[in-house]
């Protein structure tokens, strides 16, 4: 027997062993050598007194393990709710009692209870030994059996020890059945039992103490679909108390919640949205396997509400507008000698740490190649931040890309906040529109690039950072600095990598394919079919010939999205002969067309005279004339201003 010690503050497993006069002085002469190990109990008593006397002492204090033998330990199991080990005779046993029994007496008899032993019989009649067998199942039937064999002359009775006393009252010799080393061997499983059951119950206990601090909805079922665990978020759900809803099938509960289906298929249903009485939930369903076997599921229920509000403060507390780059350089559309030229030299940078100044107008893709550098770079792994020096004002900006400390002015956040250049650490930092940035942060980003080092907003220690700085401008930056308004020594230092990127109108070839990509991508963020837009597109495709794609890409794409969103089913009807009160901007362009004149082929000294005289052909209508020359109206505004000065 294995010993398992107690300390003074753990209560050792109670074992009651129910039995009468014989088993029960077995169960007394053993008890004592188990008081390291368990407090073991004898009980005096049987059948529905013994069930009785139980349930009272269980109010009182805890029962681990019954131990019983024979009809006793039968009805034990069948009236309680608690494990019963029964006593177990062996064949040492058996041949033991009926060799005591042979040397009394000729005419013996086996009674035990259950059904007869076939090894037994087997013996009995190799040898010819004449042994009586018989079996019962109740008291009742022990009577009949014991009146029976006194009848037909039977002198000694091997039983348990309600038959062997009956036999002794009807004036026979009753040999008990069970040995010492039985009934010990039960009290040794009691014991086993008794501590696994404790271990489970602690490891029980520990996980409803945690489902029970959850904010979600948790229930587990077993393989019938009964409640076996739920915490009280699920009572809630359910408008009943634990004690109505363990052991009720969960689908009679909430037929809506059912884990019918997941207990037949053993797959998991994750994140399902449904309706349940006033709650909108979003619901799991798990199959819990052990050991490779389903011995149930559970049930996760989470209200859309509470998800709702966790997703809003998440976004207030997002600290940049993006950690990762999403774009590589292949994914830029184009296969013109200017983009090749450009991805070419992007790709070359990218084996550099040293800062890239991306110029470009307006919609050429200058963050997308930012990406492409990032993404191409060692730096791939770490974050890629970006953020757009014009869309702050100077203070906001400020806080943005340095941070600042506790305390630090009137309506800071408490703890302080991490700036751009922190959380790009170790990354990239894309600063886009950086012409645009205020001359008195000009000089705290010259200090980052010449000591990758940071100064917080009320701090007084820098913060060293490991940034590669990307940044991008549409404006000619010389001319800023020749108005004062751009320092020359960071111009310097941003111009290290220089990647100037074509404009639309000088790489016209891409545009079928930047056309279709465009096209592609809108219909599916949209979901919408193409087949209505594609002759819409290929018209304008024809006139871009000739126009000049003021905004670029960016302009194209909103075009396109333009003619997509009209034409959709509903719209069928839409043709190209629809395409200049739907697109104006290109009105005029179509290929071929005499009226059409490309401002960009003239000369510069000629460029007014063409204005002039198309201004003319137009009545002075400017629109008109805009369309003509393929040019927006604020670069005619300009260009006519120009003339008069």
């Amino acid at each position: 027997m294995q010993t398992v010690s107690y300390s003074s503050t753990d209560h050792p497993p109670r074992i009651v062993g129910v039995g009468f006069h014989r088993l029960q002085h077995l169960l007394r002469e053993l008890a004592p050598g188990y008081q390291h190990t368990a407090q073991v109990e004898v009980l005096d008593l049987g059948f529905e007194e013994a069930v009785a006397e139980i349930q009272a002492q269980r109010r009182i204090k805890r029962i681990d393990v019954l131990v019983a033998a024979g009809s006793n330990g039968a009805y034990l199991r069948q009236h309680m709710d608690l494990p019963v080990v029964l006593v177990k005779v062996g064949g040492f046993d058996v041949m033991r009692a009926l060799g005591r029994a042979r040397a009394m007496s000729r005419r013996i008899a086996l009674v035990t209870h259950g059904a007869i032993s076939a090894e037994v019989q087997q013996f009995n009649d190799l040898f010819n030994l004449d042994i009586e067998q018989r079996s019962y199942r109740s008291e009742q039937e022990a009577r009949d059996c014991v009146g029976e064999l006194r009848a037909s002359g039977i002198q000694v009775v091997v039983a348990p020890g309600l038959v062997a006393d009956l036999a002794e009252e009807a004036g026979m010799t009753g040999v008990f059945l069970y040995s010492q080393e039985a009934v010990r061997d039960a009290l040794d499983d009691a014991v086993e039992i008794a501590r696994a059951s404790r271990i489970e119950a602690t490891k029980r206990e520990r996980l409803n103490t945690i489902i029970g601090q959850l904010r979600d909805g948790v229930v587990a079922v077993d393989m019938h679909e009964r409640i076996e665990a739920l915490n009280p978020a699920m009572e809630r759900l359910l408008g009943a108390p634990r004690s109505q809803l363990l052991g009720q099938r969960l689908g009679d509960m909430a037929p809506a919640l059912s884990l019918e289906r997941t207990l037949r298929s053993a797959q998991e249903d994750l994140d399902e949205v449904q309706p349940f009485r006033q709650h909108m939930l979003v619901t799991s369903r798990i199959p819990i396997i052990e050991h490779g076997v389903q011995t149930g599921a559970v049930l996760t229920c989470q209200d859309s509400v509470a998800i709702q509000r966790v997703d809003r403060h998440l976004r207030t507390r997002r600290k940049s507008p993006a950690t990762k780059a999403r774009y590589r350089l292949r994914d830029i559309i184009g296969s013109s000698a200017t983009i090749q030229r450009a991805k070419t030299r992007a790709a070359q940078f990218a084996r550099s740490d040293a800062t890239v100044l991306i110029v470009g107008e307006s919609g050429t893709g200058k963050e997308l190649f930012a990406q492409g550098i990032h993404s191409h770079s060692r730096r791939v792994a770490q974050p890629f931040i970006v953020v757009n020096c014009a869309a702050f004002s100077e203070s906001l900006l400020e806080s943005e890309l340095f941070g600042y400390e506790d305390g630090a002015f009137t309506g800071a956040r408490k703890g302080g906040k991490v700036g751009l250049f922190e959380a790009a650490h170790t990354g990239s930092i894309f600063l886009d529109e950086v012409g645009e940035m205020p001359v008195s942060l000009q000089t705290r980003l010259l200090r980052v690039l010449q000591e990758r080092e940071i100064l917080r907003i009320g701090a007084t220690e820098p913060t060293p950072i490991d940034v590669r700085v990307i940044a991008a401008t549409h404006r000619s930056l010389p001319e800023r600095i020749a108005d004062g308004e751009f320092r020359r020594d960071l111009y310097y230092r941003l111009n290290i990598l220089r990647l100037e990127l074509p404009c639309l109108r000088e790489r016209r070839e891409d545009l079928p394919a930047l056309a279709g990509y465009l096209l592609e991508k809108i219909a599916t963020r949209q979901r919408i079919s193409t087949r209505h837009a594609e002759p819409v597109v290929g018209e304008l495709l024809r006139r871009a010939t000739t126009y000049e794609w003021p905004g670029n890409v960016r302009e194209l794409e909103n075009l396109i999205e333009r003619i997509a969103s009209f034409c959709t089913q509903d719209n069928a009807e839409l043709t190209c002969a629809h395409l200049d009160e739907l697109v104006p901007e290109t009105a005029g362009c179509a290929s071929g067309a005499p009226a059409a004149v490309r401002l960009a082929d003239q000369r510069a000294d000629s460029e007014m005279d063409v204005i002039q005289r198309v201004l003319d052909e137009c009545n002075g209508n400017r629109l008109a004339a805009c369309r003509k020359l393929g040019i927006g109206r604020t670069t005619l505004w300009r260009k006519l201003a120009q003339s008069q000065r």
